[in-house]
């Protein structure tokens, strides 16, 4: 089914001519094109147009020093999981047309934003990148490693890019285990990735875990997140924990995090962060106040209320 969805939806070709290259009946090619779509194998997106909120999206550029905003529709209404996948729709498509296929890609893994970009692209011909890289450490408990291994690898073959994980968790007990583990050969190799990087496609994230990275063994336990919180903390980029002002909470978490240094990620020439909804624009204000992020993609109902405060 999978190869004759690719050879009719990817390649172009009619049925009567995939039935004629793969010796079957054309009604049999038919049939297994709607099973591909039941199976959902085939997915059915609607992208919305650029543009839609021009102004919208100039007037977040000019108040944050943004490069790029990019802002897309949702009902009023809208559950948070409807946002996510109109911002994942949205990020899809204006990624799909912006990659130079020479590009160095890294990406927060654990996002279920990332995720649903990922879910909504097309593969790219010819390659839009050369690799993509784990921003934060992949490692965790079998069923949530695999969602972020599914994100990066996807990914990576969307785009036509090798793709390069992180061998080690996001957080790690001690800082003692963070030092030997940043020295190993490994993640020697993966620094030396993450300082390459010209391209960095993030979730932003509130101080309190996404369901996923709650049950990875990578988020924070309660009472870090309670010390975070009463140290300020509006939301976290790559387990880098921010203020609303975007300035960096620190402290002793730092030195457990298995993820891109601050200086370095700062350093990449694009940074897009992902994120919409009520829940997240105390943080989403945090990145763009620091410059965290050189693009952002959003709901127009975030956005409107970000110009407004």
């Amino acid at each position: 089914m999978t190869k004759i969805a690719r050879m009719y939806h990817e390649h172009g070709l009619r049925q009567a001519e995939i039935a004629r290259q793969l010796s079957i009946s054309q009604a049999k090619v038919s049939r297994l094109l709607k099973r591909a779509e039941q199976a959902g194998i085939i997915r059915t997106i609607v992208t919305a147009a650029p543009g839609v909120y021009a102004e919208l999206e100039e007037e977040i550029e000019k108040r944050f020093g943004l490069n790029e905003a990019v802002v897309v529709d949702v009902d009023p209404e809208a559950s948070e999981q409807d946002i996510l996948a109109a911002i994942g729709a949205g990020a899809a498509g204006y990624l799909e047309a912006s990659f130079s296929g020479r590009d160095r890609i890294g990406v927060s893994s654990w996002s279920q934003t990332v995720l649903a970009m990922v879910d909504r692209m097309r593969p790219l011909n010819p390659r839009g990148a050369e690799e993509v890289v784990q921003l934060l450490g992949g490692v965790g408990a079998p069923e949530a490693q695999s969602h972020s291994n599914r994100i990066l690898g996807e990914f990576a073959r969307m785009i036509g890019a090798e793709a390069v994980y992180v061998p080690a968790p996001g957080i790690v007990a001690t800082r003692e285990i963070h030092a030997s583990l940043m020295q190993e050969a490994p993640m020697q190799e993966i620094t030396r990735h993450w300082r390459d990087l010209t391209v960095a496609i993030m979730g932003i994230g509130s101080i309190e875990p996404s369901a996923v990275l709650a049950t990875s063994g990578n988020a924070f336990s309660s009472g870090e997140i309670q010390r975070l919180a009463d140290a300020g903390a509006a939301g976290d980029i790559c387990h880098r924990i921010f203020r609303a002002d975007g300035s960096l909470v620190e402290g002793d978490h730092d030195d457990r995090i298995i993820a891109i240094q601050t200086d370095d990620l700062l350093r990449i020439p694009r940074r897009v962060g992902l994120a919409g909804g009520p829940r997240k624009r105390d943080a989403i204000r945090g990145a763009l106040e620091g410059r965290w992020i050189t693009t952002l993609i959003t709901d127009v109902h975030t956005a409107e209320a970000l110009v407004a405060e």
